[in-house]
């Protein structure tokens, strides 16, 4: 990359749109009007359209000292279709909007946008509009989604059923582990600038926080085995709380166990560093973008065909409430401490 920096003031905000959206090409043929006037035209054919939507600030949700715009740009659509993938619907479009604060270059937004259009690409969703604005201070993100399903097939929190098995894709905990090492790290160079970051070894739970990527696969499976889940969200707050919202949401309460928990090894090495519990990062870290679903027992089945997906426990009464046995055979209830940006 040069070291050219070209202020936005020099483009003005419709050249900056038209600079970054050039070369567009679009891949949904329900994508009818994109970028370039003053609304995008959807027509989904006869499927029903599901929408997400995200809003990213600097300094609550991404710290520029150790995120890569081009990753930046690349995680922020990730987390908005994952939403989608978890309605059970597929990402069809894409608005996004940004503020940018005087301390961007074009460069910078180029390396941005060369992230979204990563994504974009690769999940097959078209970016069909949005908006720039100048912002006092920071980067700001807002990004929504558009996704298609057969009328009636998406799948929402509140209708998990009493002996629903939980499932979920992947393995958790990891993009937790990986902000506490980047974290660290930052707190090293701030201290003293010209020491190199050690992540050495640990590029699993880096990449698991800074790449992540969207569970297409799973919902692809899904409907190939023609299984349809009874309730579904994406892993964005830790396994506790979406179990939690799904558990609220359904009037049902659930037993989960701890060794059936989908850790990586590389994330339990990590978490040792910390002298970290890794189901505790599982239970409360956040950011993993899998997705947690709950299924009819008859379906169990079908489920050992995919080794991305794991049985960690079943749905109960309310009465019952939010249960989980750890390996010591102790039953604790669970309690939802995942990320909240509101919370100090």
């Amino acid at each position: 990359m040069s070291n050219q920096r070209t202020e936005i003031s020099s483009l003005g905000e419709f050249g900056l749109i038209d600079h970054v959206t050039k070369n567009i090409e679009l891949q949904n043929a329900s994508s009818i009007v994109g970028v370039g006037d003053d609304g995008a035209v959807i027509d989904h054919f006869g499927k029903q359209t599901v929408i997400s939507t995200d809003l990213l600030v600097e300094g609550v949700h991404f710290d520029l000292i150790y995120t890569p715009l081009k990753h930046l740009g690349y995680k922020s659509v990730i987390a908005n279709i994952s939403d989608i993938y978890a309605m059970n619907a597929t990402p069809t479009q894409l608005v996004i909007s940004l503020g940018l604060s005087n301390r961007f270059s074009v460069e910078a937004v180029d390396e941005l946008y060369e992230g979204i259009y990563a994504a974009c690409e690769k999940y097959g969703v078209d970016l069909v509009g949005g908006d720039t604005t100048s912002s006092q201070k920071g980067l700001i993100i807002s990004i929504t989604a558009i996704g298609e399903v057969t009328p009636d097939t998406f799948v929402k929190r509140s209708t998990a059923q009493k002996g629903d098995l939980i499932c979920v894709s992947g393995d958790l905990g990891a993009a937790y582990i990986g902000l506490l090492f980047l974290e660290r790290e930052k707190k090293i160079y701030l201290e003293s600038p010209g020491v190199q970051p050690d992540l050495e070894g640990e590029a699993y739970v880096v990449g698991r926080l800074l790449k992540p990527e969207a569970r297409k696969d799973i919902i692809e499976f899904l409907a190939a085995q023609k299984i349809q889940p009874t309730s579904m969200m994406d892993i964005s707050d830790g396994l506790s709380s979406e179990i939690l919202h799904i558990c609220k949401q359904s009037e049902l309460g659930c037993v989960l166990y701890e060794e059936k928990i989908p850790i990586a090894e590389a994330t339990k090495q990590a978490a040792f560093k910390f002298e970290l519990d890794p189901t505790a990062c599982a239970l409360s870290g956040g950011e993993d973008y899998e997705l947690l679903f709950t299924i009819p027992q008859a379906e169990y089945d079908k489920l050992v065909l995919n080794e991305q997906i794991s049985v960690v426990g079943y749905m109960t009464d309310a009465e019952q409430g939010a249960q989980l046995f750890t390996k010591g055979g102790s039953k604790y209830p669970i309690t939802a401490q995942g990320w909240n940006h509101m919370k100090e």
